[in-house]
Order: C-alpha cells, then sequence, then structure tokens
C-alpha cells in the first residue's frame, strides 16, 4: 500500500497499474474510516485488480456553521487502518485543496445539482451537493477510474453522482452502490456516529424503528405512503432527544416524492438531529400493487 499526496505521486503509480492493463476502482472518502467504508474496499476488490483509496475533506460541501472544521481528521489512524487489512487497496490518495482544486482557494462549484439538489439534503444545506459533485469529478479526472464505489446510506448522494456520471461521463465510471453496513441494533455506520453521548447512542435507533413502520405499515398492513410516513414521524417525534427534519418516500430511480398509488422501487429517506449530531439513513424496497 502506497500512500501518495501530490499529482504526481498519483499518476505515477497509476500509470505502473495501467501499463499492466489492471482495471481501476475508486473508493472516495472523507477519513475517519469505519467498518463501513471497509465493506467499500472489498467490494472494489471484487471489481478491480488496482483500488485506490482518497481521503479528503472538501471544503466546498460544508456551508456556514456546519462541522468543516470539526469535522474528524484522522489521516494516521486511517492509514493503519487501511495497511493492517488482509487485502488492502494499492493506493491512499490524501491530497491537499490545491492539488484537488488547483488553488488553496477552491473555486465556485459548478451547479450541477439542480432541483433535486435543492430538496431533502438540499434544504438543510444549501450548496452542498453542487460541493460534493466538484470534489467527485475532479476526483475522477484525477485517477480516471474504471469503477466507483458509493456507500447506500447518502442516498441523495448516490442518485446525483450516478446522474452526473451518466450526463456528464458517458456512464464512466461504473457506480457501484454497496449496501449500508449497520451496528447490531440496526443504526448505520457513519463518521458522526462518534459524536453520539451514550445516552443520545441509544436514542438514535429510533430511525430505524420509524423506517421498520413505515415499510410494515405499507407491506403488512397496507397503508397508503402518506398513512405510513405519518406514522413513521409519530415514531420519531415520540422520542424527546430526537428532531425530525424529513421523512419521505421517493421513487428509487428520479428521488422524486411518490404518490399513494406509485408501484414500483421505493427508497424510504430519513433525517433527523439526534442529541444534537445530525443522522441520515435510507430503505430500499418494493411497493406492489
Amino acid at each position: 500500500m502506497l500512500l501518495v499526496h501530490s499529482r504526481a505521486e498519483l499518476d505515477a503509480a497509476l500509470a505502473e497499474a495501467r501499463a499492466e492493463h489492471k482495471q481501476i476502482a475508486l473508493v472516495p472518502t472523507m477519513g475517519a474510516l469505519h467498518e463501513g467504508h471497509l465493506s467499500l474496499i472489498d467490494l472494489a476488490h471484487e471489481a478491480a485488480a488496482f483500488v485506490v483509496v482518497s481521503i479528503f475533506v472538501n471544503p466546498l460541501q460544508f456551508g456556514a456553521g456546519e462541522d468543516f472544521d470539526r469535522y474528524p481528521r484522522t489521516l494516521d489512524a486511517d492509514v493503519a487502518m487501511l495497511g493492517g487489512l488482509r487485502n488492502p487497496p494499492q493506493i491512499v490518495f490524501a491530497p491537499d485543496v490545491e492539488t484537488i482544486y488547483g488553488s488553496s482557494t477552491p473555486p465556485a462549484p459548478k451547479p450541477r445539482a439542480g432541483a433535486i439538489g435543492a430538496t431533502f439534503e438540499g434544504i438543510a444545506r444549501p450548496g452542498h451537493f453542487d460541493g460534493m459533485l466538484e470534489v467527485v469529478s475532479r476526483l475522477f479526472d484525477l485517477v480516471q477510474p474504471d469503477f466507483a464505489i458509493f456507500g447506500a446510506k447518502d442516498a441523495q448522494q448516490v442518485h446525483l453522482v450516478r446522474r452526473m456520471i451518466q450526463r456528464e461521463r458517458a456512464g464512466l465510471p461504473q457506480l457501484i452502490e454497496a449496501d449500508t453496513v449497520r451496528e447490531e441494533d440496526g443504526l448505520a455506520l457513519s463518521s458522526r456516529n462518534r459524536f453520539l453521548s451514550a445516552e443520545a447512542r441509544d436514542a438514535a435507533t429510533v430511525l430505524v424503528d420509524a423506517m421498520i413502520e413505515v415499510v410494515a405499515a405499507i407491506a403488512e398492513d397496507g397503508a397508503s405512503a402518506s398513512q405510513a410516513l405519518a406514522a413513521g414521524r409519530q415514531v420519531i417525534e415520540a422520542e424527546p432527544s430526537a428532531k425530525l427534519e424529513y421523512l419521505a418516500l421517493v421513487d428509487k430511480s428520479t428521488f422524486a416524492p411518490i404518490a399513494d398509488d406509485f408501484v414500483g422501487e421505493a427508497q424510504l429517506i430519513v433525517a433527523a438531529i439526534v442529541g444534537g449530531v445530525r443522522l441520515l439513513d435510507n430503505l430500499i424496497f418494493e411497493i406492489g400493487e
């Protein structure tokens, strides 16, 4: 495993891989790695012979008052974790802002996210998705991967990255969506979980409880989407330490909210602040006639 920081070091290592006709998989991360990230690396190794993990806390996707300065930066621990894997990535790419953006002051991102980027997470975090798509696009330019691995937990992010690849990059790299990794009680793994107090950690499972309630209301009780969402909101609102931001059902293929007569693959998305920490989760399931 090779740790590189500069474009020249990255280019040299990638050139060697391409000379050996190896396909390349990229796992973009912001560090603070956990088991969920490691599952992405396992998928990357299944897809390609050469794996690059990027670690970069992207300033463009943090708005005013968000936790850019607070976001954990644990490069040494992350590199040690990756190096200890039975099958580590070939490259850990840990660039600085200038390497990614060509300047120590990042330029304004291109407006790629559109109307979808102004919904759900985009309401709570204006500009977030344009900043996220900008860094992903630049990482794609630098690495030129055949595959890109993203975790399903950040549902709106995955949808927008997939759309960008289709619109701007002729479908390459191929996006692989990895299942959300969960703890034993169902809570989705997240770098932000480390900020939860013991009490808030226990309360955070209310997101999972609410999602289970929604799916069961539809699948077992025959409830409409709006009825099921109302039941799910009640679950979260009953938890004093949780503040619901949104709970919604969207069409997996378009990310548009579904009507009560929807039939097909739906995605249940939720965001809530629990004990002062903002958490996301989602479930994908089929709604039949």
